[in-house]
């Protein structure tokens, strides 16, 4: 149920009671229902017709046996002494039928229509009606009405009707968040008046005195009823009586000249709850919460959880008081926290035991700070995997075999490893993958040059795959393999392994030159030439014919080759070409990453 608390007034249920008299078949001669008053009962008859014949008041309707409205009814009122959330259950035996109709109102004269009404057969065999939710069945259920929303002095008339003629007698348990805030003064005991007070509802173990002081009286007389009628409890004639066992009471007070005061009242004794002792909990932090539910059995100890309710506290003082109940979903905290038991007899909430604790101990989870992926480089025989700074708080076991934090591995594939802390406990024990991939160094093996200009785009071509980064001259490093608005001449380009296995630079040379001439005079590419040496240092370029002869060597002064060796013109055919130039550190180096390839045509 939705609501913390359920407050049962009740002494007995379906069974002999003591209460049987706390029935009033008229509305006139209510009985009237105060906090911790219990009722149950009985009905037989319906004394006076409280509806003046009318055939109708809300849902209820004439019966055929009765022929007015009431069958067998008992009627009831209370007075709200508190605002809140405000329901009730009517306990019966599932296979008979019994009505019910709720009026707002101050007396039987002006009852009205009542604001919650329920006449609805009992065919599904519940074990309960009334205002709010019931406790055993599902929340949508046609024998509840809505929840009260209610405000302190409030007054109101409850009818219970018996539809079925059997009648195995009824109790009324009221429920609520009203009760969680106001426990003691929910419903007003102001509307019942008597010498010895309203019914009394008191726990087991505790000590029940009744005090019937009057002034100038000269004796009293006290009696008990156990089911059989009142007798004189001999030697009792004080103004006080420790009672202990559950019965009806009376006093009789003697007050001169001839005046004598009679009173009753009731009083029940209601089983104390325990709560026993508990085991405490070892958890893992990263388990982020813990059902305390599964804990409810251990407090219990065989008490039935319907009779009593088991909540959970930070401190000793709630737990006593019932305050600050915590979710039974617990987050949970690093290190040690006390959690305090309160158990509360369902039956009445003031019947309560809170001597026990337990602890709840929230380890921190172990933390990974090693990588789950490794790359095996080429040329490299092994790779270091798992914790190199072990932690001495732990053990570790690879599917290896091996017990070290880090191991050395030679080959791709997966390892586990479980991490376990060395205290036994188990819950926070680690198990983790580290995968390890095969990766080879960068390797460059084409540089693509657009047609030679002022600013030119370069593409590298890698000869290895892998996840790289590539970087021109001293500039940023980046993803993509395209450079944009290179000037002609020589360059350094970049290239590093995001695997962690190397890096390569190479110098580029960025130039131009035909794929090939036709030296036939005509004025149009008479002259082969490489455009874009200009910006390098002594380049010189060296041509060859296919058998690898040298024809001609060009320098940044020349104005290209014609097409002949010797003064004898050589025939259309592929020839190639080399170009070195003078690097930085004064070396001559031959450029790479150069199609040296063109073709003479006639």
């Amino acid at each position: 149920m939705k609501q913390l608390v359920i407050v049962y007034v009740v002494i007995c249920y379906f069974g002999t009671c003591l209460a049987m008299g706390q029935v009033a078949p008229d509305c006139s001669n209510a009985v009237p229902i105060c906090s911790n008053t219990p009722i149950n009962g009985g009905t037989l008859g319906y004394g006076i017709d409280d509806f003046g014949g009318e055939t109708k008041s809300g849902c209820l309707e004439k019966t055929l046996d009765s022929g007015v409205i009431e069958s067998n009814s008992a009627w009831y009122r209370f007075r709200t002494g508190a605002s809140g959330k405000l329901g009730f259950n009517i306990g019966i035996d599932p296979n008979e039928d019994w009505d019910f109709a709720l009026y707002k109102a101050s007396h039987c004269g002006a009852l009205g229509t009542p604001i919650r009404c329920n006449f609805y057969d009992n065919r599904e065999k519940n074990s309960f009606l009334g205002v709010g939710e019931n406790p055993t069945a599902p929340k949508v259920n046609v024998q509840y009405e809505a929840w009260l929303e209610v405000q302190p002095g409030e007054d109101y008339y409850l009818l219970v009707n018996n539809f079925s003629n059997i009648n195995s007698g009824f109790s009324i348990q009221f429920t609520g968040n009203i009760f969680v805030t106001n426990p003691y003064n929910a419903l007003d005991c102001s509307i019942v008046s008597n010498l010895l007070g309203p019914p009394i509802s008191a726990c087991e173990n505790e000590n029940v005195v009744l005090d019937a002081t009057t002034q100038n009286a000269i004796s009293y007389a006290w009696y008990k009823d156990v089911g059989s009628g009142y007798f004189l409890i001999p030697s009792e004639n004080l103004a006080t009586l420790p009672v202990s066992e559950a019965a009806y009471y009376r006093v009789g007070v003697f007050v001169p000249p001839q005046n004598t005061i009679i009173s009753d009242v009731q009083v029940g004794f209601f089983p104390a709850p325990t709560s026993n002792f508990v085991t405490s909990e070892s958890m893992c932090l990263d388990q982020g919460y813990m059902d305390l539910n599964k804990k409810d059995q251990e407090a219990l100890g065989g008490q039935s959880p319907e009779k009593v309710l088991i909540t959970y506290h930070t401190s000793s003082a709630d737990a006593y008081e019932g305050k600050n109940a915590l979710d039974k979903n617990h987050q949970l905290q690093a290190g040690e926290q006390t959690i305090y038991i309160r158990a509360t007899a369902a039956q009445n909430p003031t019947c309560i035991e809170a001597s026990q604790n337990f602890k709840i101990n929230a380890y921190q989870p172990y933390v990974v700070d090693f990588p789950l992926e490794i790359f095996l480089c080429e040329g490299e025989p092994t790779v270091v995997i798992g914790d190199t700074s072990p932690n001495l708080d732990y053990d570790y076991q690879w599917n290896t075999g091996a017990q070290t934090s880090s191991i050395l591995v030679s080959e791709a594939g997966k390892y586990s490893v479980v991490i376990r802390d060395k205290l036994g406990l188990g819950v926070c024990d680690a198990s983790i993958v580290v995968a390890v991939y095969s990766s080879m160094p960068p390797s460059i093996s084409e540089v693509l040059i657009d047609e030679l200009k002022d600013l030119n785009t370069i593409t590298i071509i890698m000869g290895s795959k892998g996840d790289f980064e590539y970087q021109l001259n001293d500039g940023p490093y980046q993803e993509n393999n395209v450079f944009y608005g290179v000037l002609p001449g020589e360059h350094r380009v970049t290239v590093n392994d995001l695997n962690g296995c190397g890096a390569i630079t190479e110098t580029v040379i960025v130039v131009g030159y035909f794929k090939f001439f036709s030296p036939n005079g005509d004025g149009i590419n008479d002259s082969w030439s490489i455009q874009g040496i200009s910006n390098l240092t002594e380049p010189l370029v060296s041509i060859f014919d296919r058998y690898g002869k040298l024809l001609k060597q060009i320098t940044q002064n020349n104005k290209g080759w014609d097409g002949t060796y010797n003064g004898l013109s050589m025939p259309a055919d592929d020839y190639w070409f080399s170009l070195s130039f003078v690097d930085r550190d004064g070396n001559r180096i031959m450029a790479k990453y150069i199609n040296n390839h063109f073709a003479l045509k006639r």
